[in-house]
């Protein structure tokens, strides 16, 4: 086996595309779908139960692995972001040495070389999507597509560290059910080469696909028994309201610059694994291109065409492309230029992976003005006169109220992460021709939103409320759809209202103030 580590430094330069990456992970802002997720889970902490108070359509694995986050964000002098970067950050170390222990046997210095510096890199470079939950699945994968390398070479694994492949990979893919297409797939390809080998009785009999299936029933389980409300009040909001809301069709999703440039590579990936022979490649290129196949499909079934979408994409096809890079160079380089060449040729292709990301992503475009982005003055806005205090958010955007809430270590008092509900329930006019529909019209969900803001602003009684200018809702009746006007007309929402006053705005974010 090639040495991991010829010389102090040796491997250094190739490194340096991980370690930009990961200033910029570090750097603000967070991305919002991560900060907005880490505040459920801290008000998970201070006593409010998920789906009875905190509402949102996501299962709760999510808000589960936030925990320990939000945990030391309030018993420590952490903050819970900075809490979140660190476990994030642990967990890829976790998840790099796993995959450095379940290299095949036999991997030569350029490999060798080429694993110390783009293993880092693949991990890193969501860069602003750090943390979501693409990025975990495609990480939590990785160990599972070394492993299934070795499955599919014959190659014995110790059962302690098969279990623990499974476990992590198992969590990774639960996370939403469209990422089971990447499983899926990997283990259609390992069928087929156990036929083709005639090991189908032995493949039948492998521990890997029964832990993941025994693992997905038990959080099943889980979410029946620990979480009723989910399946009370969450799926009918899904199925009513949810699927379908505000998405474009497939042609339209695929005319987006992240899912274009992501399809087009993933075919690229397919036909060229599937052109090279086994044994030139092995068979960690060919279940990574099935994986990106995998991570594609769970994009295009979300129809947004948003960055984070295709995140795993780009970690499998960067991974996909320096690993059939340096095994070729492997094979051609004799051992001593190889060992040479091996940190020049890692750099070479992690610093062209690097730029291609940075071309393509929202990183570091977003860290380099976030003082003067709309995020970044809402923070600044929020430390200087509410910091700690309670805010409520009605907004059709997640972004900025989060994570600029989360900067300022703010409490939010609305059940919902945003109000996404009005958006579903007003995608048409009202049959009448109102701006808004009577409150004896409205139906289930509707109603439901109607009275749950109202009941958090008297409640929560927040120091600020902040006010989306533009709502995402469609002119009705010749006028748009006003917030606080809608709501307004509750009248536990209109006399807690009277103790507000507008004191500004911030790009289309309307800033009230409850004088003390």
């Amino acid at each position: 086996m090639g040495d991991l580590t010829p010389r102090p430094g040796r491997i250094l330069i190739a490194l340096l595309p991980a370690i930009f990456f990961l200033a910029v992970v570090l750097a603000p802002p967070l991305n919002q779908d991560v900060a907005a997720v880490l505040s459920f889970a801290e008000r998970m902490v201070a006593g409010e139960a998920l789906y009875a108070h905190l509402i949102d359509v996501n299962p709760p694995l999510i808000f589960l692995l936030n925990l320990p986050a939000a945990w030391l964000g309030a018993w420590t002098p952490l903050s819970a972001v900075r809490a979140l970067h660190l476990l994030l950050l642990a967990f890829c170390a976790g998840i790099l040495l796993l995959c450095l222990r379940l290299r095949r046997p036999g991997t030569g210095p350029v490999e060798d070389a080429m694993l110390l510096a783009l293993l880092p890199l693949a991990l890193l470079l969501a860069g602003y999507d750090f943390g979501q939950r693409e990025h975990l699945m495609a990480a939590a994968a990785l160990p599972y597509l070394f492993l299934a390398e070795r499955r599919a070479e014959g190659v014995r694994t110790g059962p302690g560290l098969v279990a623990l492949v499974t476990l992590v990979a198992a969590t990774g893919f639960a996370l939403k059910p469209h990422f089971l297409a990447v499983p899926a797939l990997v283990e259609v390809l390992l069928l087929g080469v156990a036929l083709r080998q005639g090991r189908l009785r032995q493949a039948l009999r492998d521990p890997v696909p029964w832990g993941l299936g025994l693992l997905w029933l038990a959080y099943l389980a889980l979410i029946g028994f620990g979480f009723p409300a989910y399946s009370g009040i969450i799926l009918p909001l899904v199925r009513s309201d949810y699927l379908g809301f505000a998405g474009p069709s497939l042609g339209q999703a695929l005319t987006t610059v992240h899912l274009f440039t992501a399809t087009v590579a993933t075919l690229a990936l397919l036909a060229f694994a599937v052109a090279a022979r086994s044994g030139t490649l092995g068979w960690l290129p060919r279940l990574l291109a099935a994986a990106a196949l995998g991570g594609l499909a769970a994009a295009l079934v979300q129809l947004k065409g948003w960055s984070y979408h295709v995140v795993p994409v780009w970690m499998f096809a960067g991974l996909f492309g320096g690993i059939v890079a340096a095994r070729a160079a492997d094979r051609v380089l004799g051992s001593r230029a190889a060992f040479r060449l091996a940190p020049l040729l890692a750099a070479g292709f992690c610093l062209a992976l690097a730029l291609f990301v940075i071309r393509a992503g929202e990183a570091p475009w977003r860290q380099f003005g976030y003082g003067d982005a709309p995020v970044g003055r809402l923070a600044a806005w929020l430390r200087e006169r509410a910091p700690g205090d309670a805010v409520m958010a009605l907004s059709p955007d997640i972004h900025p109220a989060y994570p600029a809430m989360n900067y300022a270590g703010n409490r939010p008092v609305l059940r919902f992460m945003s109000t996404w509900l009005l958006q579903a329930v007003y995608a048409t006019c009202p049959a009448d021709g109102s701006r808004f529909r009577a409150v004896a019209q409205m139906g289930a969900a509707e109603r439901f939103l109607f009275d749950a803001v109202a009941q958090d602003l008297a409640e929560g009684r927040p120091r600020v409320v902040l006010v989306a200018r533009d709502a995402h809702i469609a002119w009705c009746g010749g006028q748009a759809f006003e917030m606080t006007a809608y709501f307004a007309r509750h009248p536990v929402f209109a006399e807690a209202w009277q103790a507000y006053r507008q004191v500004g705005e911030i790009d289309g974010t309307l800033l009230f103030l409850r004088p003390d």
